[in-house]
């Protein structure tokens, strides 16, 4: 067979038009699969600042120091004005109930007696001439030998005088109030830790004297960071050991915890009531207190309270789920707010991720890539 032959037998591949066409046929499905293959557009994760939230268990004993205090520890102050003349008590001094402490210049107070006694000696003579003519007036009544209206005349200076005498009376005992109160008597046994007026000073009336402390109950004053007061409260059980006296432990409980913070030092006062032998301990001395831990499930989140936000009058939080990274609105339970944290006693869990900042710039269901602060020192807590 001829060359000629096989080419238009076709033993040397189809003619150029059939080959075209196979060529472009194969290109169209070649583009077809293609497109039925291309996936469609990934959404773009937000970038937010989310971090794993921390537990602060009350599981675990704290130990802080403290200060041996009275249980009832105030100022004495007189209860008039005067100039002090002379003060009977020191710093340090242990004192009586009724023991005199302090007295002011009295002479006036004296006077002042000295007038009302006469006031009331004038009164009860005055109401001892209305008696007597009170009892005439009856008796001459009860014969028709006086008109009605004389007999009520009479029986109405009676009245007058009466309480003209009682008026006196009062008068009389206020003035001798008044001169007790020019001396300075203790309301209890106890110790003078504070001297605050100088003999020769013109006090007020109500102005501290003395710092006392009664004897008896004795507290221990500690200042709790903020950051560990979820794990106190009161009615739990504490140990109480003393420099000065090493190897030997006093017991107590949480008797009160201050509602509001030290502004200066953003401390909480906690008191410490002693029992037993505690009770007679100096005043002053430097205490070490280890708090009991308390019953386990007192666990909660620390938030950082940037994380915070109100979903309508419900404080809420944005946590990442971690199936999908996606944000989920969950309402939480606070228990105490702080000045840059809030602690969570529900809705949370330790280990889930919320988002710390930009709160008000996300939305429920939104896909997000939670990432860590740029900087270290950054960090919320």
């Amino acid at each position: 067979m001829s060359r000629r032959d096989c080419r238009n037998s076709g033993a040397f591949g189809p003619p150029p038009r059939l080959a075209v066409l196979a060529a472009c046929i194969a290109g169209g499905l070649a583009t077809l699969a293609a497109c039925g293959q291309r996936q469609h557009p990934v959404e773009s994760a937000h970038a937010v600042i989310a971090l794993p939230v921390a537990a602060v268990s009350s599981s675990s004993a704290a130990q802080f120091p403290g200060e041996v205090h009275s249980r009832f520890e105030m100022p004495l102050s007189f209860r008039v004005a005067g100039q002090l003349v002379s003060r009977s008590a020191r710093l340090g001094d242990n004192v009586k109930k009724g023991q005199a402490l302090a007295r002011l210049d009295d002479s006036d107070a004296h006077k002042s007696q000295a007038s009302a006694q006469a006031a009331l000696d004038a009164a009860e003579h005055r109401l001892t001439f209305a008696t007597q003519q009170r009892d005439r007036d009856e008796a001459q009544a009860a014969q028709n030998l006086i008109s009605q209206l004389q007999l009520e005349q009479t029986h109405d200076a009676y009245a007058s005088a009466l309480a003209g005498r009682d008026q006196a009376s009062q008068q009389l005992a206020l003035a001798q109030a008044q001169l007790r109160y020019n001396t300075l008597l203790a309301d209890n046994d106890g110790t003078i830790t504070s001297e605050r007026a100088e003999v020769g000073q013109v006090v007020t009336a109500g102005q501290a004297v003395f710092g006392f402390a009664w004897s008896g109950e004795r507290d221990v004053f500690l200042s709790v960071p903020e950051g560990q007061l979820a794990g106190v409260s009161v009615g739990q059980a504490a140990t109480v050991s003393l420099l000065a006296q090493p190897g030997k432990s006093y017991s107590g409980r949480v008797r009160d915890i201050s509602p509001a913070a030290d502004p200066q030092a953003r401390t909480y006062l906690v008191k410490v009531a002693l029992d037993g032998a505690g009770q007679q301990l100096p005043l002053g001395m430097t205490a070490e207190v280890l708090l009991s831990p308390q019953a386990q499930g007192d666990t909660q989140v620390r938030v950082p309270a940037t994380a915070l936000f109100h979903d309508k009058e419900q404080p809420a939080v944005w946590v990442v789920r971690p199936s999908d990274s996606t944000l989920e609105l969950r309402r939480v339970s606070v228990a105490r707010y702080g000045e840059r944290d809030v602690l969570v006693s529900g809705g949370l869990n330790a280990g889930e991720r919320v988002v710390m900042q930009g709160v008000h710039a996300v939305s429920a269901g939104e896909k997000v890539e939670p990432i860590a602060p740029p900087h270290p020192e950054d960090a919320p807590l």
